[in-house]
């Protein structure tokens, strides 16, 4: 299994790269959004990658971070996506746009993407939403971008920068309010609003797992209007 690759792009296309590893050349595919963050030809590029073997036919797929790759597995795991449905996914919302669209039972942005129909993406939001916190929080769990050189990654305690904030609920699981705050800062949420959420959300719903406070602390923050 190739699980990344670092080299050189050689050539770029409307859907894949050329990279150049050490003399060998790999076509990888990727969505529209990482092959706009990728840099130009002739310079030096590391993907984390995923490789989809069939009878008569062998791709591999490039993904700039882990949680990308992630929620390329899970949607292709889905009946009717295929990895040109779950590029066209990620191309259209992002990783962190999918997450989002996921733990909200927002079908109709996973609609918006290219190939995708409504019952599509409504069999997509119901089968993973029981997932998505979990791969929202990966972001926080390490530095996750394919890096250039080898070298241990980086730590990244989000819980523990919200600690003024308490999130304690009677009757609420510490680790499900850890992975829901885990989740909401991934989006983007400062540690402090986002922990006030959750506890909010956790007091509304003391018995609420993970996939449910993240909803509710997500509707709590959204604007209003």
């Amino acid at each position: 299994m190739i699980g990344r690759l670092a080299g050189r792009i050689d050539y770029r296309a409307d859907d894949h790269v050329l990279i150049d590893v050490g003399g060998v050349g790999y076509l990888v595919y990727c969505s529209d959004r990482t092959l706009q963050a990728l840099p130009g030809v002739g310079e030096h590029v590391a993907l984390y990658t995923d490789l989809l073997v069939r009878d008569d036919l062998m791709q591999l797929f490039g993904f700039t971070t882990l949680q990308e790759k992630e929620w390329h597995r899970l949607l292709m795991s889905v009946q009717g996506i295929g990895a040109k449905a779950s590029l066209a996914i990620l191309g259209a919302l992002g990783p962190d746009g999918v997450g989002r669209a996921i733990a909200l039972g927002d079908w109709n942005s996973v609609k918006a993407a290219k190939g995708v129909g409504p019952k599509t993406a409504q069999r997509v939001v119901n089968e993973l939403k029981d997932k998505a916190p979990q791969v929202m929080a990966m972001a926080n769990t390490a530095s996750q971008t394919a890096p250039l050189a080898s070298g241990m990654d980086e730590v990244i305690d989000v819980v523990e920068s919200a600690a003024p904030v308490s999130i304690s609920a009677p009757n609420s699981s510490p680790n499900t309010q850890a992975e829901a705050l885990s989740a909401l800062t991934n989006l983007g949420y400062a540690p402090g609003e986002a922990a006030g959420a959750v506890a909010q959300a956790a007091g509304d719903a003391p018995d609420a797992e993970t996939s449910d406070l993240i909803r509710r602390a997500l509707r709590l923050l959204a604007p209003a209007g």
